[in-house]
C-alpha cells in the first residue's frame, strides 16, 4: 500500500471513529454475571448486593470464587472500556480488585486529542472512575476457577507488556479489553464502537444460544 493510501485508510478508520461518537449512550445497563465460559452459558442480571435476582448464587461457588469483568464506565468523551479481576469473599464482595485498561498515558486532554491522528503512550492499568458505581454503564462479570484465573491473569500480563500506545481508530481500549476477551476464546464486536455498546455486545454474543462452541474454541486455543 502507498503511503498516500495508508493516509486515506486512517482517515477513514478515524472518521468511523467519530461517526461512533455521535451516538448516544442508554442508561446504566444491568449488571451481568455467567458461571463460566461454555456452551448456553447464560447472562444473569445481578442485584444491588452483587448477587443474581435468579437462579443459583453465582458468588457462593466455592469452584467458582475467582472473576473477570468486562465493563465500561461513562466519561466526558465516549467512555472507556476496561476489565476488573479478581477474587470475591464469602459476601460475594470484591476483594482487592485489579483494572486492565488501555489509555493514553495522561489525565490531560492534548495526548487524547492527538491520539485521534497519531499513536500516543499508553498505560494499562487503572484510570479515575474505573471502579465507581456512579459512572458504570455496563458489565459482564464472568466466574472463574483458580486455574482459569491465573491463565486468564497471565494473559492479561502479557498483553500490558506489550501494548504501549494508544490510538483511537487502530487500537483503542475497545481493542485492547477484546483482546483479553479473544485470549478466553471469546467472540468480539467491532472496535469503533462505543465503549457501551461494546461490552453489550460482547456479552450478547458469547451468551445463551450464541455460546455454543465457545468452550471447545477456548480449550484448544
Amino acid at each position: 500500500m502507498t503511503i498516500a493510501g495508508s493516509r486515506r485508510w486512517l482517515v477513514v478508520l478515524v472518521v468511523l471513529v467519530l461517526t461512533a461518537c455521535q451516538t448516544q449512550d442508554e442508561a446504566p445497563q444491568p449488571r451481568y454475571v455467567s458461571n463460566g465460559i461454555g456452551s448456553d452459558v447464560a447472562a444473569l442480571p445481578l442485584a444491588a448486593t452483587g448477587n443474581p435476582t435468579s437462579g443459583p448464587n453465582l458468588s457462593q461457588n466455592e469452584d467458582k470464587r475467582y472473576f473477570i469483568e468486562f465493563r465500561s464506565r461513562y466519561a466526558l468523551s465516549y467512555g472507556h472500556t476496561y476489565v476488573v479481576f479478581g477474587r470475591l469473599n464469602e459476601a460475594g464482595k470484591m476483594v482487592n480488585p485489579e483494572v486492565a485498561g488501555l489509555h493514553p498515558k495522561s489525565e490531560e486532554a492534548a495526548p487524547y486529542v492527538l491520539g485521534h491522528m497519531v499513536p500516543v503512550p499508553a498505560e494499562t492499568g487503572w484510570s479515575d472512575g474505573d471502579l465507581e458505581e456512579e459512572y458504570r454503564s455496563a458489565s459482564w462479570r464472568i466466574m472463574l476457577s483458580e486455574p482459569e484465573y491465573r491463565k486468564v491473569v497471565a494473559d492479561i500480563r502479557k498483553l500490558q507488556n506489550s501494548s504501549p500506545v494508544w490510538h483511537a481508530a487502530l487500537y483503542n481500549c475497545n481493542a485492547f479489553t477484546g483482546d483479553i476477551a479473544k485470549s478466553m476464546g471469546l467472540r468480539t464486536p467491532a472496535i469503533w464502537l462505543r465503549p457501551q455498546q461494546f461490552i453489550t455486545k460482547l456479552r450478547e454474543m458469547n451468551t445463551g444460544a450464541n455460546a455454543a462452541g465457545i468452550a471447545a474454541s477456548s480449550s484448544s486455543g
